[in-house]
């Protein structure tokens, strides 16, 4: 019985037939009064597994979600589809917020929306002490753990707010980025009480992965290319500065429509190509600039990090990160913004050395948290620098990026060929060159660099030194003249200039994987030091072999420019994005229908979106509906939104198919 007025609930408001993976499960456990953890990666649905108990269980839900714009975005989506439901946040005043508090405890909502500080108000505590709740959804879990990628402070006191209810609600958390230890956090730290933990696969088979190594001076030139080339897409740019957002936005919306009209192409008609989204600007500026991105008004954002979590744009076609982020879980959740509605879409990550050495940078001055001694702070800063080797590894793996993703998750994914979803490795031809010789040289520079030599090079019988940054050592590989170098002494090293003919690029490329690959270890600090790692006693094994990759693409020049080069001097072009391709008759059909959203969308002050997903107006340019009953059959399509929007869309289509 439950699970027929599950999905009665989940036809009539969402337009579904049937749950996707996990969702059932999940959605049954709960209305049977067990906690839950559900990991789903983004876009897999993970709100309708508490929204659908939502509808059908007696008491109020109460959802804690980190952002208010997600709020808003999600509670204005629940209205539209006929769900009662609210928030209460700081945008509101007194008298708005003690009406919102009075339709709950009269029963006129289903589900409320608070941010985890609004937990610890005493005014929220009264109103949850006295009005019955039958849930707790905490959105964005991970949130609760400081080995995460994104721990916030605020969620440690969740445990303790669902403890003091006079009366305990289920409890369910969802995350789409959680290993196993985050997993145990989420669990303890909320008081989970034998939770039915779901893992529905972290894969994301409609994204297609791309990695480009590409010098900081081309960057700019391939992200307006790109946009230039997909004026009909919406995407996001992620930048790791606040001045590179600004400065790449301004070069998009100077640079896209001369590339557009050199090119033939139908520039964006009025206003800007791209907007800038950062932590520094005013609210009323980030507010502006991301209301105008989900409602289309433009068609790129260009944004730090602070960007992400209170976006529910489900039409992004790509995102395309500028810069190197700081952990898998970072890129996963950023890159998976793209493509929530299941379409094909595009994740290209650009990257060369000096990112990751802005990334540990940024981690030697980014961790100090009152709620954690000194100690516990090396601890989670040493875990950050694993985080980022792992970014640093998918970087360079010759493996499928697919795989690599899915396996940093404890996901073991077989493969036989190419991904499903695609991805630059599994499109792309290998060299592989081999560098023993070079890798065990660094490895004795390392070790000699310690100590001091006599003319004819026999080292102290101790250390005098702790060792030397990674530049250092690249030098004395090199024979550098540098008068600090010569200064201590250090061209009696045996090492020095034994690598003196390989480029240097070379030289830093071979010590920069060694370091991610576990051979050597570079420290923390203002001076990172480069030690041994745990595999260093691999390199003076006589079978010991060493080799990297170099990605060899053959791309086609833009119609409009002639590629910027990156690293290798290679085009930066990048695989084609396999997409949607619709006969004529279809794609007319579609874009006439786009065109009708837009319009009702800006009538009705909705993000387009919000009226219906893409794959909602694929799947009726493909059926046509002429009809209730038609319409109703169209995938996305619930009794709130036929009532609302069928009649223009069913004329619309009438009018092209008389």
């Amino acid at each position: 019985m439950t699970d027929q007025a599950a999905l009665g609930a989940l036809q009539r408001y969402f337009g579904y037939d049937s749950f996707r993976p996990g969702q059932s499960g999940l959605v049954d456990a709960i209305l049977s009064g067990h906690d839950v953890l559900g990991v789903m990666p983004t876009g897999a649905g993970k709100s309708v597994c508490y929204q659908i108990p939502a509808t059908l269980l007696p008491g109020i839900t109460v959802v804690i979600s980190p952002l208010i714009s997600l709020m808003r975005d999600q509670v204005d989506a629940l209205n539209d589809v006929g769900i009662p439901a609210a928030y209460i946040n700081t945008t509101q005043g007194g008298d708005e917020q003690s009406m919102v508090f009075a339709q709950a405890a009269n029963g006129d909502i289903r589900l409320l929306y608070v941010a985890p500080e609004r937990l610890e108000t005493d005014r929220f505590r009264n109103f949850a002490a006295r009005v019955p709740i039958s849930l707790v959804a905490v959105d964005e879990a991970h949130c609760v753990s400081q080995w995460g990628q994104d721990f916030r402070s605020s969620y440690l006191g969740i445990g303790e707010f669902i403890a003091g209810l006079p009366q305990r609600p289920t409890v369910a958390a969802f995350t789409a980025t959680a290993t196993e230890r985050v997993r145990r956090d989420i669990i303890g730290i909320l008081g989970l009480r034998e939770p039915q933990v779901t893992v529905t696969g972290f894969d994301r088979e409609n994204l297609y992965f791309d990695v480009l190594k590409i010098e900081t001076r081309y960057k700019a030139a391939w992200v307006s290319r790109y946009v230039a080339e997909h004026p009909d897409q919406s995407g996001i740019v992620y930048c790791a500065t606040r001045k590179e957002t600004e400065a790449l936005a301004a070069t998009l919306n100077q640079t896209v429509p001369s590339l557009r009209a050199a090119a033939g192409t139908d520039a964006q008609p009025g206003g800007p190509i791209a907007v800038a989204y950062h932590g520094g600007m005013s609210a009323d500026v980030r507010n502006r600039a991301q209301r105008d991105f989900v409602t289309d008004a433009v068609p790129v954002v260009v944004a730090t990090n602070a960007f992400g979590m209170g976006i529910d744009k489900s039409n992004v076609r790509y995102v395309i990160h500028h810069n190197m982020p700081e952990s898998i879980e970072a890129y996963y959740q950023e890159a998976g913004r793209a493509g929530r509605d299941g379409e094909p879409s595009r994740c290209t990550l650009l990257w060369n050395e000096s990112d990751i050495v802005t990334r540990r940078r940024l981690l030697d001055n980014d961790y100090e948290n009152e709620r954690l001694t000194p100690q516990e702070q090396e601890i989670v800063r040493m875990s950050k620098r694993r985080l980022l080797d792992g970014m640093i590894g998918y970087c360079r793996t010759t493996d499928c990026l697919h795989t690599y993703m899915t396996r940093y998750f404890g996901e073991d994914t077989q493969r036989d060929g190419r991904c499903a979803g695609g991805c630059a490795n599994c499109d792309s031809t290998f060299e592989t060159i081999d560098v023993t010789d070079i890798a065990r040289a660094i490895s004795r520079c390392v070790h000699d660099a310690m100590y001091d030599h006599d003319d004819q090079g026999r080292p102290s019988a101790t250390p005098v030194r702790q060792g030397f940054g990674s530049g250092k050592i690249v030098g004395i590989l090199r024979g550098s003249k540098a008068k600090d170098l010569l200064a201590m002494r250090l061209e009696r090293c045996p090492s020095y200039g034994v690598l003196g003919a390989v480029p240097e690029a070379r030289v830093r490329d071979v010590l920069s994987q060694m370091a991610t690959d576990g051979f050597l270890a570079i420290s923390e600090g203002r001076m990172p030091i480069v030690g041994f790692g745990r595999r260093a006693a691999e390199t003076v094994a006589p079978d010991f072999r060493y080799e990297i990759k170099r990605v060899e693409r053959k791309m086609k020049p833009a119609a409009s420019q002639r590629p910027a080069p990156d690293a290798d001097g290679a085009s930066s072009q990048g695989a084609a994005l396999g997409s949607y391709v619709p006969d004529d008759e279809n794609e007319a059909m579609f874009q006439k229908l786009r065109a009708l959203r837009l319009t009702i969308a800006r009538e009705n002050s909705l993000p387009p979106y919000m009226v219906f997903n893409d794959r909602t107006l694929r799947d009726m340019a493909r059926l046509k509906p002429v009809t209730d009953a038609q319409f109703l059959a169209v995938s996305g399509v619930g009794e709130s939104k036929l009532a609302k929007y069928g009649k223009r869309f069913m004329e619309a289509i009438a009018g092209e198919t008389a």
